[in-house]
């Protein structure tokens, strides 16, 4: 049984609500000091202004942070018409204001152009690296460099709220991971020929994981000073639900775990497909990912 009190060897996720104003590398700054483990990762980068959805990684689940296969994201974004900056947020310098009288009819015909497999340019202030320097750094220094546009996927932008008046509202956008909400909005704002800028974002899904399942930072610290970490840290198979399973016996257990590869009628799992499969061991222990090569199954990716 894991010492609760000693944290050192719990591997797992923890979903974290992350705070406005803190980079996704403060979060996992804070939490090494509130978990006391160095080994810590986490997966789908966060402007400071967002909240919201951010998995932490936590020990041997650290190797998990970049091959997570549900790349789904969801967000909730405020917008504003008629405002353009040079962050495509709020918080930078305006370049432009215009009057604005856009209608929610307006609203809604122009958002289509911008679901399904679009073209986007990545922002200036985004963490994309060009000749090994961020984006942003270079932003921050008042340069600008091209940069190669980029396909992503948006599978439904839904306009939940709009001010006339105000021009201003909220949206709900569904995509896949590498998509960039902010450019979407100024985009939007260009197509309607006023400019727009986003107001808040908060990061509803991400990684399989939902809001509703994520800690604060506050409520972690309090969850390992009372020993409990073990309690709520999530395992690290939680991560890959959408592949299937496949049980050792406690002789292909300890065959699998010295790198022996088991045909395909020992696991009783089919082989003619390019599944991966999550891996258990006869005592229930998450070995890791493995898929079949030539019958026989191989090892993708051990967390044991």
């Amino acid at each position: 049984m894991i010492n609760t009190t000693d944290n050192t060897n719990i591997s797992g996720i923890l979903p974290v609500n992350k705070p406005q104003g803190w980079t996704s590398f403060d979060v996992v700054a804070k939490l090494r000091g509130v978990l006391k483990i160095k080994r810590l990762g986490h997966a789908g980068t966060l402007d400071p202004m967002a909240t919201g959805v951010l998995p932490v990684f936590v020990g041997k689940a650290t190797k998990a942070c970049d091959i997570l296969p549900d790349t789904k994201k969801a967000y909730t974004a405020g917008f504003k018409l008629g405002v353009t900056t040079d962050t495509l947020d709020i918080t930078g310098n305006v370049l432009e204001q215009k009057p604005s009288q856009v209608t929610r009819g307006q609203l809604e015909s122009v958002k289509a152009q911008f679901t399904g497999e679009i073209t986007q340019l990545p922002p200036m202030y985004s963490a994309v690296k060009v000749d090994g320097k961020r984006l942003y750094q270079l932003a921050r220094e008042g340069k600008t460099v091209e940069r190669k546009p980029r396909i992503c996927v948006v599978h439904e932008i839904t306009i939940t709220d709009f001010d006339e008046i105000a021009q201003q509202g909220e949206m709900t956008i569904s995509c896949e991971k590498g998509t960039y909400v902010r450019t979407i909005i100024d985009d939007i704002g260009q197509a309607l020929g006023t400019g727009a800028v986003m107001t808040s974002l908060v990061r509803t899904y991400s990684g399989g994981f939902d809001i509703s399942q994520c800690l604060t930072i506050e409520q972690i610290a309090d969850t390992c000073a009372q020993g409990r970490l073990a309690q709520v840290i999530m395992p690290t198979h939680k991560a890959f639900e959408l592949y299937e399973e496949i049980h050792l016996e406690q002789r292909q257990t300890a065959l699998y775990k010295n790198g022996v590869k088991l045909y395909a009628h020992q696991v009783q799992a089919d082989s003619k497909s390019d599944k991966t499969f999550r891996v258990f061991g006869a005592d229930g222990e998450f070995l890791g990912l493995a898929a079949f090569e030539n019958e026989m199954l191989r090892s993708v990716k051990n967390f044991y």
